[in-house]
């Protein structure tokens, strides 16, 4: 459990089991987290990026984040995945804030936090798992509310297709500490004022869980193909 680790935040959310696993993949060693710790739960940014930054210092290089989020984009559907091609950070918060950490640059760039050698790889995979994977733009929030049918609206016209609480403090991290980083939602549902019926994390929670074979398929794919290209070079 992460919560052993001396340091290591445990979290609390529903759905998020506060476990690190550690094993291989086609032959690459992989650590995932379990569920991780959110700024909505009042943890403070350092502490939810800790473990990006932990991960960074063992050496790691690559970085794929998972969410669930809420469409903005009103051609989605719950159940399908999108692959964040950029985001948009409405939390008010930014995790670089204070003295610069460690050896990375004072002012990152993020004109391409969405690594586009990962994305490639995750839009091959989806094509040979004849899973369908949608790109567009992430929004983030603070959350824990859920947003209302107006933030929807200025969030769609601002050019967002999903929206969350959580990825893009752990993304703007990682490209800080020079990782190359991919995220990915599924979309649980669609955001207030586009769905009917009420918002509930237990609607979120069914979604994710009827998703998860498919997005063991994509995600082992993915892992096979980064796999194969680095052992050939």
């Amino acid at each position: 459990a992460s919560e052993d680790i001396p340091g290591f935040p445990s979290t609390g959310v529903e759905g998020h089991h506060g476990k690190i696993v550690v094993g291989y993949m086609s032959g690459c060693p992989v650590i995932a987290l379990q569920g991780r710790v959110h700024y909505y739960e009042g943890h403070d940014m350092e502490r939810v990026v800790f473990a990006v930054r932990s991960f960074a210092a063992l050496g790691i290089k690559k970085m794929v984040l998972t969410c669930a989020a809420g469409a903005v984009n009103e051609s989605y559907r719950p159940g399908d995945f999108m692959l964040f091609r950029d985001h948009i950070n409405l939390m008010g918060v930014n995790p670089l804030i204070g003295p610069n950490y460690s050896s990375g640059p004072r002012f990152p760039d993020l004109s391409e936090a969405y690594n586009s050698r990962l994305r490639e790889a995750f839009r091959h995979a989806a094509l040979e798992e004849n899973v369908v994977l949608r790109e567009g733009v992430y929004a983030a929030m603070t959350g824990p509310s859920y947003e209302t049918p107006a933030e929807i609206r200025m969030l769609r016209i601002l050019g967002a297709d999903c929206v969350g609480m959580s990825t893009v403090p752990e993304v703007i991290a990682g490209v800080h500490a020079g990782m190359e980083t991919a995220a990915i939602a599924c979309v649980t549902n669609m955001a207030a004022g586009i769905g009917t019926g009420r918002l509930s994390h237990a609607e979120v929670i069914e979604t994710a869980g009827r998703s998860a074979g498919k997005f063991r398929r994509l995600f082992s794919n993915f892992v096979r193909r980064l796999s194969a290209k680095e052992q050939s070079q």
